[in-house]
Order: structure tokens, then C-alpha cells, then sequence
């Protein structure tokens, strides 16, 4: 058996390619997300996070060969989970990132993390609208609140990024929740409805969106900060699914 840790949007077509080629695939999320995967006899779902120790017994309890990491290209903590466990177990551990789009995107302001990100986005004095993920809105929220800036979220409609959302001191008036990704007119309505002048997002890819929203913010004359990439701490990388999945089959 497979385990495949996901819930980006590629997930469900990696386990559907894998469980067509004869493959048994354990797909982990973190979250309870909807992931269209049907109801394959070979594709079985579990959900909830896992550290280093539970992701090793989940391995050898269910007689995981081979554990693919196909997570955001951002989750740093997952990766080095499933490196460890991996590790641990003694079984390979492939990684699928996702290709990258903000080396297309000539307006794009890249800097290496949030807190470099919050401080160059309240420079320019404008409503910022963060799309980049709610796990660090806190790092935005103390910036906004520092300057005065009006910070506005677009974040997953589920619980838990609402609350955190709160806690950050982000206005309920402010906070957008949504799956996306969104296309161009989504993101352009959503910054004329603001006045947003400046957007804060991740290198998601295509996949996550991201053209979409570099476009939006060049049509209304708005500035695209970007998160770069962490660094991945790995040796076995994809970035090609179809590559991804006949290393599977002969490994």
C-alpha cells in the first residue's frame, strides 16, 4: 500500500492514476476538505494531522511501501514529518511539488518570508488583501494594526481559520472565506470591493492559483507581494505527476 499525504488539488488525480495502476492508496489530510476521489475500491481516507511518531506507526501498521508527500509546497513542518517517518520506517519518501509561476509574473515583489512580506505590504499605505493563508495572519495583523493599514483576509471557510482570524484582531467585516482557487474577475471584484492597492500571496502554481491573481492585481493597478518558497529539505522531488507515478509503480 501507498500512503499519500495530500489535500491539494492534485491529490485525488495522483490516487486515482496510482489506484488505476493497480495500486492499494491511503490518502491522509490534515483537514476533512472534499477531495474527489469517489469511491474507489483501491482508495481508502484518513484525516487529521500526524507527527514523526504516529506517521510511523500509521506506516508500519498498515504495511506502507512507499509514502509520497504531495502536501502544499509551503507545509515545511509536514515535509520534515514525513522525511522523519519515512526515515524511520525504512520505506522511500517522494515528493511532488507542484512548478512555481512567480518567475512569470514581472510585477511580482518576492521576499523569503512573512514578516519581510507584512512590512513591505503596509509601505504602500493601501489596503492589503492577504490570500497567502491563515497561519501567519498574526504576523500581518500586528503590522496592519502598528501602521493603520486596513488588512483584509481571504481565507478557507472552515472553523478553524475563522477563529484564528479572530484572534489576530482582523475585523469579521474583513474576513473573506472562500475555496479556491479563484479566477481572474473573482480576484478583481474582491479588490474593488475593498479598494485593495497591495496583494499578499504564496507561490501556489497554476494549480493554486496564482496567475489568476498576479493578473487581477496587475489589471487594477495593485502591488503583488509574494512569499517565496521554502527550501526543500529532501532528495527524491517531482514536479511532474506522470514522473511521479512510474517511479511509484517501479520503486
Amino acid at each position: 500500500m501507498i500512503l499519500l499525504l495530500g489535500g491539494t488539488v492534485e491529490t485525488a488525480a495522483l490516487a486515482l492514476a496510482l489506484a488505476g495502476a493497480g495500486e492499494r492508496v491511503l490518502v491522509s489530510t490534515a483537514t476533512q476538505a472534499p477531495l474527489k476521489i469517489g469511491s474507489h475500491e483501491r482508495i481508502s481516507r484518513r484525516c487529521g494531522r500526524l507527527d514523526a511518531a504516529a506517521m510511523e506507526h500509521l506506516l508500519r501498521s498498515e504495511g506502507i511501501r512507499l509514502l509520497i508527500d504531495a502536501t502544499h509546497p509551503y507545509a515545511v513542518e509536514v515535509h520534515a514529518t514525513a522525511k522523519k517517518a519515512a526515515d524511520r520506517a525504512e520505506i522511500p519518501c517522494l515528493t511532488y511539488v507542484r512548478p512555481g509561476a512567480a518567475d512569470k509574473a514581472e510585477e511580482a515583489l518576492v521576499v523569503a518570508s512573512h514578516e519581510e512580506a507584512a512590512r513591505l505590504a503596509v509601505s504602500f499605505q493601501r489596503p492589503i488583501l492577504l490570500t497567502a493563508g491563515s497561519r501567519n495572519i498574526g504576523i500581518y495583523a500586528q503590522e496592519a494594526a502598528r501602521t493603520g493599514a486596513i488588512l483584509i483576509a481571504r481565507v478557507l471557510d472552515c472553523e478553524d481559520s475563522v477563529a484564528a482570524c479572530r484572534k489576530a484582531g482582523v475585523p469579521a467585516e474583513h474576513i473573506v472565506t472562500g475555496r479556491g482557487p479563484f479566477g481572474v474577475e473573482e480576484n478583481r471584484a474582491l479588490i474593488r470591493r475593498f479598494a485593495v492597492g497591495v496583494l499578499v500571496t504564496k507561490d501556489s502554481g497554476e494549480a493554486g492559483g496564482f496567475p489568476a491573481k498576479a493578473e487581477a492585481a496587475r489589471l487594477e493597478s495593485g502591488r503583488l507581494v509574494v512569499v517565496g518558497r521554502p527550501e526543500l529539505k529532501t532528495d527524491l522531488v517531482f514536479h511532474d505527476l506522470a514522473d511521479l507515478v512510474t517511479t511509484c509503480l517501479t520503486t
